[in-house]
């Protein structure tokens, strides 16, 4: 005979401590819940406007210059360090943490043009209009002690672009030609010329470290090898390219920012044609920095805003703007991947998230595992209709939005009149009796009716 017995274990059901959550015994079967689907998109859905909802991206604002920011640069071994030149001759460094500025010293006479940390972080190189190149401490002078550089180095024209290499004690300028520099001598080791008059930006590849790109006057993007004496490879635009950033995880890939509105991602083994065109923006792209993943870049325009695309994406995940943000000349991401760092004409720099939603601070197990809940139920709906209209809105000013649909009118109305004409001169051979060996056309009433038709449809 059997007997079957009830049988409970305390562990299942009794709480550790009062302070503990009631367990509730769950069966996940899903005959029994037959509901499920339409209650996670529910929650998708409260979810993706939750997000919109707490999307304030703005955290501070950094003002002390008394001209225009004109470029930024990150400390490779400090988080709350940023260095700042502005076009007055002046660099500031800041901390972060503290939101305040713990170092002023006049660099150069004029336009402060470009400015990079040492990969050790204890020094930093400035470059000027005033044709010089100086070495500083990154350390501030003791009390009593005046502030003065390391080490000056005097060119023959004035450097337009200045990087650092990624583990030697090396460092690229550009100007009227793209010079490499030993920082032990006051002569470049190498220079690159390709029949260029001037260039306006240089950066070396972070990951095959001896590559290095930069951009030219003449609408063209050059590639260098500092083992080579010549130049690799050139790739002419249609308008003029202001910087260029490489990806810091996929070595061949860079992107640019192109006068014509828009970025091209290009992998340099491939440069017949870029692997992706990021549009959205409504002026000239001044400047662009990719995340520490590799995933995704900012940019700044002249039309007064900060734009975050994901690489492999046409159009933008974000778009950062306020009232008194003037044109944003330059760009950086943070080194954590939580901040974006932007400086304007205005004589500000501002800090912003990187996710617009995110909650800073310390967060506990119970809200990180909500947080993550909430996002996988985003991507398993991300493309139902309305959570997809909801996720990509964005307001923007007046000005920018009324500019973003009259270059969308132009753009297809040039895609019109491109359709039109090919169609127009196709069917004049196939009248003038050159078809190619192509299929018999139609009749002349189908030709007609298949233009009609095209005309309608673009």
């Amino acid at each position: 005979m059997k007997v079957k017995v009830l049988s409970r274990n305390p562990d299942d059901y009794v709480r550790e401590t009062k302070h503990d959550i009631q367990r509730v015994p769950r069966n996940y079967d899903p005959s029994l819940h037959p509901f499920e689907v339409s209650r996670e998109y529910t929650r998708a859905l409260n979810a993706t406007k939750l997000e919109r909802v707490f999307a304030k991206p703005f955290l501070a604002s950094l003002d002390g210059h008394r001209d225009g920011v004109n470029c930024l640069a990150k400390h490779p071994r400090s988080l709350s360090t940023l260095l700042s030149g502005s076009c007055d001759g002046e660099v500031k460094v800041w901390n972060l943490t503290k939101h305040e500025c713990v170092r002023t010293l006049q660099a150069h006479e004029g336009f402060v043009r470009g400015m990079v940390v040492r990969h050790c972080g204890t020094s930093f190189f400035t470059i000027g209009d005033d044709k010089t190149i100086k070495h500083w401490k990154m350390e501030a002078p003791g009390y009593g002690e005046e502030e003065e550089p390391l080490n000056t180095i005097l060119g023959k024209a004035v450097f337009t672009g200045l990087d650092h290499h990624q583990k030697n004690a090396v460092f690229a300028t550009c100007g009227h030609q793209v010079d490499i520099w030993d920082e032990q001598r006051s002569t470049p080791i190498r220079s690159f010329t390709w029949g260029v008059d001037s260039f306006s930006s240089v950066r070396f590849n972070p990951v095959e470290t001896e590559l290095l790109g930069s951009c030219a006057s003449d609408r063209s993007i050059v590639l260098y090898d500092m083992r080579e004496s010549t130049p690799l490879k050139k790739v002419i635009m249609t308008m003029r390219t202001n910087t260029i950033s490489w990806n810091p995880m996929e070595a061949y890939y860079f992107t640019c920012a192109n006068e014509d509105y828009n970025l091209y991602t290009y992998d340099m083994r491939h440069l017949e044609n870029p692997v992706k065109v990021h549009i959205d923006h409504v002026s000239a792209v001044l400047d662009v920095d990719y995340s520490p993943t590799g995933r995704e870049f900012v940019s700044a325009s002249f039309d007064k805003t900060i734009r975050i695309f994901p690489k492999d994406s046409a159009n933008s995940r974000e778009v950062y703007h306020t009232k008194r943000m003037q044109h944003v000349i330059c760009v950086k991401w943070s080194a954590d991947n939580k901040y974006v760092l932007s400086g304007s004409d205005e004589m500000n720099i501002r800090l912003w998230k990187a996710n617009a939603a995110e909650k800073l601070g310390v967060l506990s197990p119970r809200e990180k595992q909500a947080i993550h809940y909430s996002q996988k139920l985003k991507e398993k709906f991300q493309h139902h209709p309305q959570i997809k209209r909801i996720a990509r809105h964005r307001h923007l000013p007046k000005v920018i939005y009324h500019q973003k649909n009259e270059l969308k009118v132009m753009k297809e109305a040039r895609r019109r009149k491109y359709v039109s004409s090919f169609i127009f001169f196709y069917f004049l051979q196939a009248a003038q009796g050159r078809n190619d060996g192509n299929p018999p056309l139609p009749s002349f009433k189908g030709e007609v009716a298949i233009w009609a038709s095209a005309r309608v449809k673009v």
